[in-house]
């Protein structure tokens, strides 16, 4: 029954501190791993497929789409970027725990081809939070940053659609309460079927 792994969807507007959660969330972690993003992107120095990236080429990630194993995709910069449904699942069924770091769009859309799926929303601890981690990354200027604010305004409206919302107060609480979420995501319902049924067959 709890054999099988874990399709973790995590989402949340630029600088929430997504990537940084994660990263002390999987720390010293063996059976959970972020989920390695298809490209038609040439490799870059240093980058290795099957580790950075799958890299194939535009024909390839186009048949992959066709044949319906992109669980999402899209195209930036003329170059195709998506995640390999048959990776995936692999993963998933050797009980591995996979998470998959998206945008809002790409996470929907996932939820669709995959019900299972558990959905977890990074939401800063207020407005004024997320206005100062952007403009204090001082990486950006003014205008760059008041689009990001205005494209988080429309990502915090489609929060209602994720299981659960993790507020990034602090890294080390935030990487805590994901831990508690997973473990209750394996409770769900939806997760639990097949072992009521097989309860009820032998009732």
């Amino acid at each position: 029954m709890m054999n099988k792994g874990q399709l973790i969807v995590f989402s949340g507007p630029s600088g929430v501190g997504k990537g940084t959660v994660l990263k002390e969330f999987l720390q010293g972690r063996e059976n959970v791993a972020l989920s390695i993003s298809a490209t038609t992107r040439q490799p870059r120095p240093g980058e290795e497929n099957g580790v950075h990236y799958y890299f194939l080429t535009k024909e390839e990630f186009l048949k992959k789409v066709e044949e319906g194993n992109m669980l999402e995709y899209a195209q930036y910069n003329q170059n195709y970027y998506g995640t390999p449904k048959d990776k995936v699942d692999e993963a998933l069924a050797q009980g591995k725990d996979i998470v998959l770091e998206i945008e809002v769009q790409g996470a929907l859309l996932v939820k669709e081809k995959c019900p299972n799926a558990l959905l977890v929303f990074v939401a800063p601890p207020s407005w004024e939070e997320l206005r100062d981690r952007l403009v204090g990354r001082g990486t950006e200027d003014a205008a760059t940053i008041e689009n990001r604010l205005n494209i988080a305004r429309g990502e915090l409206k489609q929060a209602v659609h994720y299981d659960y919302i993790l507020v990034n107060d602090t890294v080390e609480a935030a990487a805590q309460r994901l831990e508690h979420i997973i473990e209750a995501g394996r409770c769900r319902n939806i997760e639990m079927k097949d072992f009521i049924e097989e309860v009820e067959h032998h009732a």
